[in-house]
């Protein structure tokens, strides 16, 4: 799965990064992002926009946000067919920015954190969800879930998932809200998405969702085995 992640890019290094059309609200170097938080996703409509949605899908049909906190990720086996997932794989999909995510090695009580982003060092896209939904007053809350996949050869040694981040190639694809097949939009998940990650462990300090600074992504200087 993927439990936390980082988003530091500049505003205009996205826009330059992802061409989109109109930005709502600021970009706010976030190095600890938690389930619940705010994050940066693109979306399209009659335009492509950069929007801020909370990380942790809540479907239309739910009846409080509770549930939101459980829907982080959303598995690419079974995305199709889940009912918290299927409806919005269909018609509504996101980017969802990033600059790099954690993970966690080893047993249980002595797990290590690590870092994982690009080679390059680049800002790139989770393939995500996204959904509206709105209470008894009609106050609206829109939020998003992020596609997983098993991981690949340079992340498996770490943990046996990881997310989709889609090739570049494939944004427009998957922005389109006019594709609904499902067959397409499952190769896609398949087979547009990079898979060579570069990693190195962290600080512990990241296991507290309040440390949010740059040191979280500095390399920890100890032996990785």
């Amino acid at each position: 799965m993927c439990g936390r992640f980082v988003s530091h890019s500049s505003l205009s290094l996205i826009e330059k990064t992802f061409n989109v059309d109109a930005v709502v609200g600021e970009a706010r170097p976030n190095y600890n992002v938690a389930p619940t938080q705010e994050v940066l996703v693109i979306v399209r409509n009659h335009q492509t926009r950069l929007d801020k949605f909370h990380w942790g899908l809540v479907p239309f049909w739910a009846k409080d946000l509770s549930i939101g906190a459980r829907l982080i990720n959303a598995r690419a086996e079974t995305v199709a067919q889940k009912p918290s997932f299927r409806n919005a794989f269909k018609n509504r999909r996101c980017l969802i920015i990033a600059d790099g995510f954690y993970e966690w090695k080893g047993q249980k009580g002595h797990k290590q954190p690590w870092y994982l982003t690009l080679p390059s060092r680049e800002p790139f896209a989770f393939a995500g969800l996204w959904e509206r939904w709105r209470d008894g007053e009609h106050h609206e809350y829109f939020s998003c879930a992020i596609i997983t996949v098993a991981a690949s050869e340079s992340v498996r040694e770490i943990h046996d998932r990881m997310p989709v981040i889609l090739h570049p190639d494939a944004h427009d694809a998957w922005l389109n809200t006019e594709n609904q097949n499902i067959g397409q939009l499952n190769t896609m998940l398949r087979k547009d998405h990079i898979r060579e990650l570069i990693g190195y462990p962290v600080s512990k300090r990241v296991n507290d969702v309040r440390t949010n600074d740059v040191k979280c992504i500095e390399p920890l200087n100890i032996d990785p085995t």
